[in-house]
């Protein structure tokens, strides 16, 4: 992956865009993508989930959570504009 490294524009500045972009990572490693050894995900065998996800799955999730606790942001204070 490669934003543990500084030297593309995927590099993560935020701790917390960092956590998003890993988990999303293991959400499809884990549940989308078929291993070829397994012949299934491994979420399949592990027994979680008996259904190949897809995207739009993982999509649908966000968005509930989204939905749940919507990010209110703070008032903006005003800026003095030097002259």
């Amino acid at each position: 992956m490669r934003r543990f490294t500084r030297l593309t524009n995927g590099f993560s500045k935020k701790v917390e865009a960092h956590a998003n972009a890993v988990a999303l990572h293991f959400m499809h490693y884990n549940f989308v993508r078929i291993h070829a050894t397994l012949r299934m995900t491994p979420a399949m065998a592990a027994g979680v989930t008996d259904k190949r996800w897809e995207i739009a799955d993982i999509v649908a999730l966000i968005e509930a959570k989204e939905a749940e606790n919507p990010m209110v942001r703070g008032p903006y204070k005003k800026r003095m504009v030097a002259a």
